[in-house]
């Protein structure tokens, strides 16, 4: 199997298919030779802190500790238009804003509770934002080493395909 059918795969095991650009952006394509926006370091680390209430770090590493950040600027930068980076980072910005207006401090200053309630706001007054920030950090997350490794199973030379084979409770899903 390779890579683009591994996405393909990971993308069906997520609910649903993935935008063209985060699948050229996981196979390190370059759709976006314009101009692009650039990422302070502050941008970065929200995009951290909001990837890791997505993917919290519980039994397993998460999106933060996978670096799904990183990921995500990069596919931003080459794969989006101008526009769509425009209204990704306006998101982002509106999230902070909105942090602290309800509870007088930004984003990065919350406790876990309240930046998964704002996430949770989010998920309505900010629709478009969520979901394409849900659909870089799984990605990102999920075709990490740690994602891949720590929250799939992985077996790097796979034996004698057995599609009917049951399950043990608790095993966790494989890695593609």
């Amino acid at each position: 199997m390779n890579r683009r059918e591994a996405i393909q795969h990971v993308a069906l095991l997520m609910g649903g298919a993935l935008a063209a650009p985060s699948i050229a952006g996981a196979m390190g394509q370059v759709l976006n030779t314009a101009p692009s926006l650039t990422v302070t370091p502050e941008q970065e680390a929200l995009l951290a802190e909001v990837a890791d209430v997505i993917i919290p770090t519980t039994g397993t590493p998460g999106a933060k500790a996978a670096g799904a950040q990183k990921f995500i600027i990069r596919v931003m930068r080459d794969c989006y238009p101008k526009a769509d980076q425009d209204a990704f980072y306006n998101g982002l910005a509106k999230l902070d804003a909105d942090s602290k207006t309800k509870f007088g401090k930004g984003f990065m200053d919350l406790d876990n509770a309240q930046k998964t309630e704002m996430v949770k706001q989010t998920t309505t007054a900010d629709k478009p934002f969520f979901l394409r920030m849900k659909e870089l950090t799984t990605l990102g997350y999920f075709t990490s080493e740690i994602g891949a490794t720590k929250a799939l199973a992985y077996l790097p030379v796979p034996g004698q395909f057995d599609g009917c084979k049951p399950m043990e409770p608790g095993q966790k899903t494989w890695a593609l």
